[in-house]
């Protein structure tokens, strides 16, 4: 079992920064691929970014490619998203989530991932 727990969100301006923790334990001894998902009222889940085990593959929705950068701290079993330049299209309700079967490629959708966080709110104001 993996537990996620997420933090970081919170009310920002339009143009703002904020960034997303997400802190792992459990079975953390074990390679997890990890991703960043968004749901936003009366939508469905949608991928954000994901990132390998050793950081070395990434992937990104496009309404967020140079804007969010999804980043893992595998000493401090902690994941991040930092989020630029921020977008009243980017409120939503962000998910962590893990994925502990072994793939040679960046997973994005949600179906390949098998743990997820509770969710922390994130709102930007116009």
């Amino acid at each position: 079992q993996v537990q996620l727990v997420e933090s970081g969100g919170g009310l920002v301006q339009a143009g703002g920064s904020l960034r997303l923790s997400c802190a792992a334990s459990g079975r953390t001894n074990i390679s997890l691929m990890m991703g960043w998902f968004r749901q936003a009222p009366g939508k469905e889940r949608e991928f954000v970014a994901a990132i390998t085990w050793r950081g070395t593959g990434t992937s990104y929705n496009d309404s967020v490619k140079g804007r969010f950068t999804i980043s893992r701290d595998n000493a401090k079993n902690t994941l991040y998203l930092q989020m630029n330049s921020l977008k009243p299209e980017d409120t939503a309700v962000y998910y962590c989530a893990a994925r502990t079967r072994a793939t040679a490629v960046v997973v994005t959708t949600s179906s390949g991932f098998d743990y997820w966080g509770q969710g922390t709110q994130v709102i930007v104001s116009s």
